[in-house]
């Protein structure tokens, strides 16, 4: 889930929280180093595809959170990445990229408002919902149609949301990734010709996501590396 695991470790150490993802390990090492580190945090395997499966894991969070009010909820999607010529694409390859960024922010969205503006009272910040996006939430790269598809609709769906739930005092700000990350499974990419800060650090996305649940003026937040 990266940048999820920096976001996860950053915002732990202010707030619980809960970790949701498809498959366990993506979540298991996180969810144990905060707690090993003194803070709260569980994980749920979840489908955000999936309406009965992202109503289990809210029931799941309201349970082990009782009392507690939702600073922040973070989108932030990896699935439905499929990189491939618009000729060769299924209909299903195709429909990834809407089903994780579409669909799956409809539902994630759903659960999470009301629960954010429940918080507008008594919360120092504005309850925030934040989306993650990339490039392709700007602009559609060749072979890239079915990613740079659902990321329109997750952009689209977010700005929405923020002029609906602004008023409301509910802060929605979609902050765009605008390079690579730089984690292990992109380690030997040679991006930028290779320079060591050619990527972008998770740590730093981290930080800036912090800093959006602060900044209730804020609508879209654009994280790049400049090389």
């Amino acid at each position: 889930m990266p940048p999820g695991r920096s976001v996860a470790l950053k915002f732990a150490k202010t707030y619980p929280v809960a970790l949701l993802a498809r498959n366990p390990a993506n979540y298991e090492s996180i969810v144990k180093e905060i707690q090993a580190s003194g803070g709260h945090a569980i994980g749920i395997s979840t489908d955000v595809s999936s309406e009965s499966s992202v109503k289990n894991a809210f029931f799941e969070i309201q349970k082990e959170f009782k009392g507690k009010k939702l600073a922040a909820a973070i989108y932030n999607v990896g699935g439905g990445f499929v990189r491939k010529p618009f000729l060769e694409l299924t209909l299903k390859e195709y429909e990834a990229g809407y089903q994780a960024n579409g669909v799956g922010f409809f539902l994630f969205a759903q659960a999470t408002l009301p629960l954010l503006l429940e918080s507008v009272e008594s919360s120092p910040h504005p309850p925030s919902l934040i989306i993650t996006g990339a490039t392709a939430s700007l602009r559609g790269s060749a072979t890239m149609s079915s990613f740079a598809s659902g990321k329109f609709a997750l952009r689209a769906t977010g700005q929405s949301l923020a002029r609906e739930f602004g008023p409301k005092g509910v802060h929605v700000a979609h902050a765009i990734i605008d390079g690579v990350i730089d984690i292990p499974r992109t380690k030997e990419w040679p991006i930028n010709g290779g320079v060591p800060d050619g990527k972008i650090s998770p740590d730093a996305v981290s930080l800036y996501l912090l800093l959006l649940l602060r900044d209730c003026e804020g609508r879209m937040f654009l994280v790049r590396t400049i090389c």
